[in-house]
């Protein structure tokens, strides 16, 4: 049998050893409660390290309260006939037991659970116990600390704990097959993951600039040190707040997306567009789950034309204006509390609200390039192994035209591809021409591009 094999035996015995335990353990509940039978309480006995589960027990020190909650909310996941296998073998003529809680889903026809079901499951109708277990649930469980898990919000009215017991997907694959799965842009979650294949060394920036970056780059590096172990955390707010502003095109994401790539963090660009809603509330909402969301993942979040959102707050003419400077502030709050990098980037430092500037720890401009910048920017992004025509002079290209890093990448993929249709060996000067020519039209600019 092949490693991989004898890997995926282990995994399988792990869980179903685990979920053995968790079905042995609400059966104990329904026979003590249904039954008036004596039963003794089931033992929690980990027979392998090497599971991704167990390890994630082991390395969290869970309680066996803990584990099974955390098996309730990834039952409908793995076994998820499970729970109304049981149910149904102690209520076989289908009648309904309140106390056991759990509700059906649109798709799932199982019972998923809610707050109510792990409140009867671990402590029946013991009152105190009961309200211990919420109690634990709230301030004492790092599952609930580190949003493993949640209990979904419930309308008005009804009571908190019938909403469902929820686990966040990432942990779902991270405990089944041993890696997070990386969430996708969708309604619920309004970002898309970004990355490169760039360096720190093709990224050209002013000397400021990049002092300024890499004061970001020391935070993320030794924050975790000087929180924890220096024992600031009560003196210092959580995060890194940050503003790009600077023309479009300056390198603001790419800034972003080297900071992650060197740091090994995600970076999320936020999709403003199905965050921001005309309807009052919902834009807070939206960004809310997002908030939620990554608040324990260590993950950049990259707010790009942030001033569609955090910019100033208008004087109040109607209901409407009072919402949005609601959300505002909500958002401000939100901000300060969110324990990563938050970047906020924007073509105007004066677009953003100032109550928002005062709260960041540093605020970046993007210059436009000089020419030595637009020299580095050519020779960087030109092919290394196509020749130029010798009447290109890069110098020249770089004192007479002021355009920026990305203007560049567009010109000399125009005038590449120019090259390889004409089957040219060399890039002649006026495909780079024509190229300036395009990048300065989408700007409605004119210009003369002769040398």
């Amino acid at each position: 049998m092949s490693s991989t094999a004898t890997a995926n035996t282990i995994q399988n015995t792990e869980i179903q050893t685990l979920f053995n335990y968790l079905e042995a353990y609400i059966k104990y509940r329904l026979s003590v409660d249904i039954k008036k039978e004596y039963v003794e309480v089931p033992q929690l006995h980990l027979n392998s390290t090497e599971s991704h589960i167990t390890q994630f027990i082991i390395n969290n020190k869970l309680s066996e309260v803990e584990v099974i909650m955390l098996l309730l909310a990834l039952a409908p996941h793995t076994t998820p006939s499970l729970l109304q296998q049981i149910v149904s073998s102690y209520f076989p003529d289908g009648s309904q037991f309140v106390a056991f809680g759990g509700v059906t889903g649109k798709h799932h026809r199982g019972i998923i659970p809610t707050g109510e079901t792990v409140l009867y499951i671990l402590a029946g109708d013991n009152i105190e116990e009961r309200m211990s277990l919420i109690d634990y649930m709230d301030s004492g469980s790092i599952l609930f600390k580190e949003q493993v898990l949640q209990i979904e919000g419930v309308p008005k009215g009804e009571p908190h704990m019938s909403g469902k017991l929820l686990i966040d997907e990432e942990f779902v694959s991270l405990l089944t097959v041993g890696k997070i799965t990386k969430p996708t842009l969708s309604q619920n979650f309004p970002a898309s993951l970004i990355t490169t294949d760039l360096e720190w060394d093709d990224l050209v920036l002013q000397e400021k600039t990049l002092e300024q970056i890499q004061e970001i780059q020391v935070w993320l590096n030794h924050n975790e040190k000087l929180m924890q172990e220096w024992n600031m955390k009560s003196k210092i707010k959580p995060g890194y707040r940050v503003m790009f502003y600077g023309s479009p095109g300056t390198g603001k994401t790419l800034t972003a997306s080297l900071l992650g790539k060197y740091t090994k963090r995600d970076v999320y660009r936020i999709d403003l567009s199905m965050v921001i809603s005309k309807y009052i509330g919902e834009t807070e909402k939206n960004l809310s789950s997002l908030f939620d969301k990554a608040i324990n993942k260590d993950w950049i979040l990259f707010f790009d034309e942030a001033d569609a959102i955090f910019g100033k707050r208008t004087n109040v003419r109607d209901a409407h204006d009072k919402y949005a400077n609601q959300e505002v502030s909500y958002l401000l709050q939100r901000i300060e509390a969110h324990p990563g990098l938050v970047i906020l980037a924007s073509n105007f430092k004066t677009n953003i609200d100032a109550a928002f500037t005062r709260r960041f720890q540093s605020i970046i401009e993007f210059q436009l390039p000089g020419a030595s910048e637009r020299l580095q920017l050519w020779q960087k992004t030109l092919p290394k192994n196509v020749e130029l025509e010798d009447d290109v002079s890069l110098e020249e290209l770089s004192k007479k035209y002021a355009i920026t890093g990305a203007n560049i990448v567009n010109i000399t993929q125009y005038a590449c591809l120019k090259t390889i249709a004409q089957q040219q060996e060399k890039i002649k000067l006026s495909y780079i021409l024509e190229g300036l020519k395009k990048e300065y039209s989408k700007e409605g600019k004119t210009i003369n591009i002769s040398l």
